[in-house]
């Protein structure tokens, strides 16, 4: 029996309603990324997903970005490893204030967009972060993409990680995600999304744009909840998983 992760992102809306299907997929996944406020997200939402996450008995995470809410922190910035240290930190912190009102306990970080992407190959940003997870709480997991400066940074400190393949993404030779600017960047398809996190869990590789196959490793897979067909990638995903024997856990 093989045993995934399977995380989302979610409470990236604001007041009282969540986007997309945030409160039907919760159903199938077992941890969720909560955004923090800087690139989605407020106190409102933060509170209700968190709400629904432990009614649904899953795993809570931070998701911290940049604060470029009209970019929806998918945007490079010009920043510091200290800027970024302390980014994370505040973030981290306003939603485990959340968590703990609530009787629950945080589980994971993971960077959202730009950040997640440019600590996977910035030494020193990933470092940054690192380090603010583990003087926040070193019991915590590190969510990063496989095979990348962060998840090597994460182990550096001393903290738990858990190396993330993506569901819908390609993947370049050097297991770097194709760029959301190449029309090749999404995986539209549902058939082949699934083929690939199979690959991915049952042989630990991922076949890159150009054909090449790639050692990957695969803790956790990300699915997005904010597509069209996000509630039915996610009920679909959880059926083929369950023919193949993945379990789908959490740490």
């Amino acid at each position: 029996m093989y045993k995934v992760d399977l995380n989302c992102d979610m409470g990236e809306s604001f007041g009282q309603y969540l986007l997309g299907h945030d409160e039907e997929i919760m159903r199938y996944i077992s941890s969720a990324n909560i955004a923090c406020g800087f690139h989605a997200g407020d106190p409102a939402t933060m509170n209700k997903t968190v709400k629904l996450a432990l009614e649904n008995r899953v795993k809570i995470g931070a998701h911290p970005g940049f604060p470029d809410l009209q970019g929806f922190g998918r945007r490079n910035m010009a920043i510091n490893p200290q800027e970024v240290y302390e980014i994370v930190l505040y973030q981290v912190g306003a939603l485990s204030a959340f968590v703990k009102a609530q009787g629950g306990s945080l589980h994971h970080v993971k960077p959202h967009g730009a950040l997640y992407n440019m600590a996977a190959v910035d030494e020193n940003l990933a470092t940054a972060i690192a380090e603010s997870v583990f003087n926040f709480d070193p019991q915590l997991i590190l969510y990063g993409l496989a095979g990348s400066a962060l998840i090597k940074a994460g182990e550096k400190i001393g903290l738990a990680t858990a190396s993330e393949v993506f569901a819908d993404r390609t993947y370049q030779n050097d297991g770097t995600l194709t760029p959301r600017s190449k029309s090749n960047a999404l995986i539209t398809d549902t058939d082949d999304a699934i083929s690939q996190v199979v690959k991915m869990v049952k042989e630990q590789k991922v076949t890159s744009v150009d054909g090449t196959n790639i050692n990957i490793k695969a803790d956790t897979i990300c699915i997005h909840g904010d597509g069209p067909n996000a509630l039915r990638f996610a009920q679909k995903i959880n059926e083929v998983l369950a023919t193949e024997s993945i379990l789908i856990k959490s740490e």
